[in-house]
């Protein structure tokens, strides 16, 4: 397993190197791969992709820095993939999401969806709380124990 202090310096660097060359050079997206970890960033505010990693960290200057092993970049407990795959918020396009910011979720109930291998798996709810956060996007890859929602205890 990485050291996670390692893990978070290579990363700092990986960004710092990448805001260097963004601002020094006319394009509008960077991408640096070393070892396990990859580091995107995007200028004017576009999203920065997290990919091959557990848990995000901390976002500084519009980038977001991901690595396995990283905290999440909260206190409160958050309810993380079981597997990977494709996540979706509702049962079908036309329908409602499962939970929105705000809602009180209970333990056990569903709140997504992760498509794996062509089967559509029940994502459901590991503690109770009131939705603070939602991380996932609907319809994008997510991995293994990567946080999907972040819950504030009621």
């Amino acid at each position: 397993m990485a050291d996670p202090k390692k893990v978070r310096a290579d990363a700092n660097a990986l960004v710092t190197e990448l805001l260097q060359r963004l601002g020094a050079e006319d394009v509008q997206q960077l991408e640096i791969r070393r070892g396990g970890l990859r580091v995107k960033v995007s200028k004017n505010g576009a999203l920065a992709v997290p990919v091959a990693v557990t848990a995000a960290a901390p976002a500084k200057s519009g980038v977001t820095v991901t690595g396995p092993d990283l905290p999440a970049t909260s206190d409160l407990p958050t309810v993380n993939a079981p597997l990977t795959g494709v996540f979706y918020r509702s049962p079908t396009p036309q329908a409602p999401p499962f939970v929105q910011i705000g809602a009180i979720v209970n333990k056990g109930d569903v709140i997504a969806l992760i498509e794996a291998m062509k089967l559509f798996n029940e994502i459901r709810s590991t503690g109770g709380g009131k939705v603070r956060r939602i991380f996932a996007e609907n319809g994008q890859l997510v991995r293994a124990h990567q946080p999907l929602l972040e819950l504030e205890p009621i």
